[in-house]
């Protein structure tokens, strides 16, 4: 009998496939990467065919790492970043790229948006439109794309659309439907009101299922590109922070996690909702549970371009390695990782990244220890903001990729102060792979799926006195931020009028 469950998460930079058992150990899992397009300055897109080549080739090899075949599978659980809309005419086309969630492009568009309906909106949908949201989304295609947009006749989130490939259903759970900021909350369901906001009929939009609902079976075409099984159930899954939130046993409310991937993102689990905008509000897996995100833009992606930049032979080992070497402060460099303009707590997509302090007597080494520590004052910005709305946080949970660094964990346990675990599987994929087990009878419940699977491999414990001189710092990189954003517009306002006049 199949034994062993599926979970695929589509990330900004790559996708990833890992297969587990009925006791959450991880049998076997690839990735492939995935490309990002910037064709203006604070847009982002993704082509969504290239999901699906990049399911196609990492499916097969979590296969052949498992030692696995198809029939081994049970069943199939999906996710991919929030707020991402996939536009298709009735036959399956689709239209244009994929507008990513770090895409700045609507600013006007929520802007308008908030003025005409803000409160609306945050009462409906239990968050305050800004750029991220799919609503802003539509209200900017609707206007300098209206072609596309009176074409397009089904709505996908991104999860959606690459389980659409699987399965060819269509349908979006209620976590996904919040985060395209069209959701009623007091019925659950989509809200007329908001979709009439970027005129866009209800009937564009998939029905909404439960997350752990299996919505249908891998197709024979499909089956044939990812060496699946034909006929192997497929739950509905959410989006890649409901998941992996879920996946690191957050199960409680009071409990935080850190993810450090694409964006750096701050979770904490609430019982019911707790809207706070500009912070997000989000619906858990566990019914009647919800979770707070706020999050910076630039984590792992500037990890990523510094690595590009000034350790292409050593990669991120040799960042590590020359990063650990460095005494905190990194002799008073400071990194702002503003890279894709920023969302919370600043909401400026005109903001640019820096390093500050240069002196002659900075090396690689600097910089290293100065990235890091940067994007961990961000992380503590957001968290600050957090506890300014009357959040609070304890333990805090560490998921995506960058969680993998132990110098790391230890720089941001020392400028949060808070103590830092890490499990042995902390990444969307895993709680993708959860909600399949839940869905297909593995498991009984979410709470059964981490008791049984999710396991703590290492506690990091912030350090006092490092935590002073951090805090310390944390405050001049404060003043330097508000000291530099107004330059940051005026850059960015020279450069648009030197593409204009040259």
């Amino acid at each position: 009998m199949a034994s062993h469950l599926l979970g695929i998460d589509l990330g900004a930079g790559s996708l990833k496939a890992t297969i587990i058992g009925a006791t959450g150990v991880v049998e076997g899992e690839a990735s492939h990467p995935v490309t990002s397009h910037v064709p203006q300055f604070g847009w982002s897109e993704q082509d969504p065919a290239e999901w699906f080549e990049a399911l196609c080739a990492a499916v097969p090899r979590a296969l052949a790492a498992a030692g696995l075949t198809g029939r081994d599978i049970t069943g199939i659980g999906v996710s991919a970043g929030a707020h991402i809309p996939v536009l298709t005419d009735e036959a399956g086309t689709v239209l244009r790229p994929a507008i990513m969630w770090n895409d700045q492009r609507s600013a006007a568009q929520a802007a308008s948006l908030h003025e005409k309906a803000g409160a609306q909106i945050i009462g409906s949908s239990l968050n305050k439109v800004n750029p991220t949201w799919t609503l802003a989304m539509l209200a900017w295609l609707r206007e300098h794309e209206p072609a596309v947009f009176s074409r397009a006749r089904r709505l996908y989130l991104a999860k959606d659309y690459l389980r659409y490939r699987l399965t060819g259903t269509w349908e979006t759970d209620y976590s996904d439907a919040v985060g395209a900021l069209l959701a009623d909350d007091a019925v659950k369901d989509w809200s007329p009101e908001l979709a009439a906001l970027a005129g866009w009929d209800l009937a564009r939009l998939p029905r909404i299922v439960k997350p752990t609902d299996v919505v249908g079976g891998v197709t024979a075409a499909a089956a044939a590109r990812t060496g699946l099984a034909e006929g192997t159930k497929v739950v509905c899954g959410s989006n890649d922070t409901t998941v992996e939130f879920f996946g690191v046993g957050a199960v409680e409310p009071g409990i935080g996690a850190v993810k450090l991937a694409t964006a750096g993102v701050l979770f904490l689990a609430t019982d019911g909702p707790s809207v706070n905008p500009p912070v997000s509000c989000y619906p858990h897996v566990i019914e009647g549970m919800f979770y707070t995100a706020t999050g910076t833009n630039s984590c792992a992606s500037a990890h990523r371009w510094l690595r590009d930049l000034m350790f292409a032979q050593g990669g991120f080992e040799a960042m590590d390695a020359l990063a650990a070497g460095v005494k905190p402060g990194a002799d008073g460099l400071l990194f702002h990782p503003y890279l894709q303009g920023e969302r919370a707590p600043y909401w400026d997509p005109l903001l640019r990244a820096d390093f500050i302090g240069m002196t002659i007597s900075h090396s690689q080494a600097h910089f290293a220890r100065a990235l890091y520590e940067g994007i961990a004052f961000s992380i503590r910005d957001l968290l600050e903001a957090a506890r300014g709305l009357g959040l609070q946080f304890g333990t805090i949970r560490l998921i995506g990729g960058g969680a993998r660094s132990a110098v790391w964990r230890q720089i941001i346990a020392d400028v949060t102060g808070l103590t830092i675990e890490r499990t042995e599987a902390a990444d969307a994929s895993f709680g993708a792979a959860l909600l399949a087990g839940i869905g297909t009878g593995v498991f009984n419940s979410p709470r059964e799926a981490v008791a049984a699977c999710v396991r703590l491999v290492d506690t990091t414990m912030p350090d006092p006195a490092r935590h002073a001189f951090y805090s310390n710092l944390f405050s001049i990189y404060k003043d330097a931020q508000a000291a530099l954003a107004p330059l940051n517009h005026r850059l960015h306002a020279l450069v648009q009028s030197q593409a204009a006049a040259f």
